[in-house]
C-alpha cells in the first residue's frame, strides 16, 4: 500500500518514522522533517541547492511527492509549524500575536482552557511564563471561574500584553559562553515550581 488511509491512529508515528529513517544522516544538520513538512536550512547559496538536491532525490527514491505550490527556495526567513524562523532564530508568527490580543475576555470554561492553550503553546517566548500564566490557571475551577471579577480580567489583558513583547529565540551557539540558571520560585498557590534558564552571551560582559 502506498498511501496510508486515513483514521489510524499509529499514521502520524508511522510517517514520523518513515521520514526519520529516509533523511536520518542529514537531520539537524541541515534538515528538519516533521510528518509531510521539511525545512532545509544553509550558509550559503551554494550549500543550498546541494541541501535541496540532495532531499528531493531522497524523496523521489522513496516514492515520497510534493506539491510545487508548496515549495519555497531562497528564503530568509519562512513560517514552520507556527513559528517564523530566520538567520535570527525563532519567533512567533505576527498573525498569531494579534489573534491573541483580539480575543475578548473568556466567559466560559471552555473558551478560558482554548485561551490558555494557546498562550502555553507560545510559553518559551514569554519571560517568567510560568508566573504569568500560572495564576490564570486558578480560574479554571468552575467555582472560582464565575467570580471573574476585575482583578482576573486585568490579569487577563496583562497576559496578553506580554505577547507584544514576545521574545526572539537564538540559534545555540556551541562556541559562545553559556549560563544555565536554575531556581525555586512559589506561586500564588503556595506551592514550589522549579524553573531553569539557559541564555547565550553573544557579547562580554
Amino acid at each position: 500500500m502506498a498511501v496510508m488511509p486515513l483514521g489510524l491512529t499509529n499514521a502520524p508515528a508511522s510517517i514520523q518514522n518513515l521520514v526519520n529513517d529516509i533523511f536520518y544522516e542529514l537531520l539537524d544538520i541541515h534538515v528538519v522533517v516533521y510528518l509531510d513538512d521539511i525545512m532545509v536550512f544553509y550558509k550559503s547559496e551554494e550549500e543550498h541547492v546541494t541541501h535541496v538536491s540532495t532531499v528531493t532525490s531522497r524523496c523521489r527514491a522513496n516514492n515520497l511527492f510534493a506539491k510545487a505550490s508548496k515549495f519555497l527556495s531562497h528564503v530568509s526567513s519562512v513560517e514552520y509549524l507556527d513559528y517564523v524562523v530566520s538567520s535570527e532564530g525563532l519567533k512567533m508568527d505576527q498573525e498569531k500575536v494579534q489573534q491573541i490580543l483580539n480575543s475578548p475576555p473568556p466567559r466560559s470554561l471552555k473558551a478560558l482552557q482554548s485561551f490558555l492553550g494557546v498562550a502555553n503553546f507560545h510559553c518559551c517566548f514569554i519571560k517568567n511564563s510560568s508566573q504569568k500564566i500560572g495564576s490564570r490557571t486558578s480560574f479554571l475551577k468552575k467555582e472560582s471561574f464565575f467570580l471573574l471579577n476585575e482583578e482576573a480580567l486585568s490579569q487577563f489583558n496583562q497576559l496578553k500584553e506580554a505577547f507584544t513583547t514576545a521574545l526572539i529565540l537564538s540559534h545555540f551557539n556551541p562556541s559562545l559562553p553559556t549560563i544555565v540558571v536554575r531556581f525555586v520560585y512559589e506561586t500564588l498557590d503556595n506551592s514550589s515550581n522549579i524553573k531553569s534558564t539557559m541564555t547565550v552571551l553573544s557579547r562580554k560582559i
